[in-house]
C-alpha cells in the first residue's frame, strides 16, 4: 500500500513536472527538467500551504493560491509574471493532455503533483 502511493506520488510529480518544462521551454526557451521537477514539488507544496489557510476564502483563496504557484514559476525561471503565467498556462493545458490520454487507456487518474486542477 505504502509503495504504491509512493509510485502514484514519482508519476504524479514527473507528470506535473513534464508540463512545468514544456511550458518553460515554450515560454522561456530554457529549462532543464530536474528544475522543472523541482518547481512542481515547491509549487505544489506552496498551493497545498496556502489554499489549505486561505482557500475557504470564496474566490480570493484560490485566487491567491494560484498566484503563489505562479510566483514560485517566477522565481524559478527567467522573465517576469506574465512569462511565469504563460509557463503555468501551458503546464496546465499539457498535464490535462497527458492526463486524459493515460486516463484513457486506464494507465493512471486524471491528476497531477505540481499543476494545479489536475
Amino acid at each position: 500500500m505504502v509503495l504504491a502511493s509512493i509510485v502514484v506520488f514519482l508519476v504524479s510529480l514527473a507528470i506535473g513536472a513534464l508540463g512545468i518544462h514544456l511550458g518553460a521551454m515554450a515560454i522561456v526557451e530554457e529549462s532543464e527538467y530536474s528544475d522543472a521537477v523541482v518547481t512542481a514539488l515547491i509549487g505544489a507544496i506552496v498551493w497545498a500551504v496556502v489554499g489549505f489557510f486561505l482557500g475557504v476564502i470564496p474566490l480570493v483563496g484560490p485566487l491567491l493560491a494560484l498566484l503563489a504557484w505562479i510566483a514560485v514559476i517566477n522565481m524559478m525561471y527567467p522573465g517576469g509574471w506574465t512569462e511565469a503565467a504563460g509557463i503555468g498556462l501551458i503546464a496546465w493545458v499539457s498535464v490535462l493532455v497527458v492526463l486524459y490520454i493515460l486516463a484513457l487507456f486506464e494507465v493512471t487518474a486524471f491528476t497531477a503533483i505540481g499543476v494545479p486542477g489536475t
